[in-house]
């Protein structure tokens, strides 16, 4: 929820169509690349439309939830060696550079 209401969430799979597709024969497990789950699910169809549409909703935001995490992740990387290489070349000096990376540190604390 904090991505979201930060705009920084990479939403790769939808929630809504990974519940819809749930009602297919293992479709929610499927589309969120949970193969194991989706044969199961669907060797327990009909059965398996009480669980899989809340499994394909869930698979997405977890998907969505760790590719979101994935990039916060590489772009803190790059603006931390941006700002290493400019103290390095002598851009900036220690207390400026301490300054911008704790900038940084609070931008991507979303826990």
């Amino acid at each position: 929820m904090a991505f979201q209401n930060n705009r920084v969430l990479v939403e790769e799979k939808s929630p809504g169509t990974g519940a819809a597709f749930g009602i297919l024969p293992g479709g929610g497990s499927f589309y969120a690349r949970e193969p194991v789950l989706g044969v199961v699910n669907l060797l327990l169809w009909p059965l398996s439309v009480l669980w899989d549409p809340l499994s394909g909703y869930q698979g997405s935001m977890a998907i969505n939830y760790d590719m979101t995490k994935f990039k916060l992740r590489k772009d803190k990387e790059s603006e931390t060696t941006e700002l290493d290489d400019r103290l390095a070349s002598g851009e900036i000096d220690e207390k400026k550079y301490i300054a911008q990376k704790r900038k940084i540190d609070q931008k991507y604390n979303f826990e």
